[in-house]
């Protein structure tokens, strides 16, 4: 099973932006998280492997979703500000034709009035917010467990 992790602008700043709300990991430890977490999955079944993508730029997440997607069963993403306004980026993941997990680290719903609006959040098959780098994690065992076909 092939899960792509997509993670949008500026959460390459991970350890270095507010951890009140993003938490005090980096990127590449919460990327390591996740890696524990899908050997533990695929441990005794099929295995997980997972493929990393970061970009601050709108078109290259959408030219790595429209490259990647087809060789992917699903995938998890933080789109961080494009969230709130990338229709460009909601089609590309609407048009991938597998089960989206939307994670946010801090909680969106409960931040400025413009970061409340996802216009993904229609398209995605769950939203997990504001678990800072525990939204990955249970956004990684949601996607799973969709794409066992088991409650999650």
């Amino acid at each position: 099973m092939n899960i792509l992790v997509i993670n949008g602008p500026n959460l390459n700043m991970l350890g270095r932006r507010d951890s009140q709300h993003y938490g005090s990991l980096t990127l590449n430890a919460i990327e390591d998280l996740l890696r524990k977490k899908a050997r533990e999955l695929g441990a005794g079944a099929e295995q997980i492997t997972l493929q990393f993508f970061q970009s601050n730029h709108e078109g290259a997440l959408i030219d790595f979703i429209q490259k990647e997607s087809f060789r992917a069963q699903g995938i998890l993403i933080n789109p961080g500000a494009l969230t709130h306004y990338s229709y460009a980026l909601r089609d590309a993941l609407a048009d991938a034709g597998v089960p989206v997990v939307e994670a946010h680290l801090s909680d969106i719903a409960q931040r400025e009035p413009f970061r409340r609006i996802s216009v993904i959040a229609d398209i995605v098959t769950e939203r997990v917010i504001g678990l800072k780098e525990r939204s990955y994690i249970v956004g990684l065992e949601k996607l799973i467990a969709r794409l066992r076909d088991i409650p999650a």
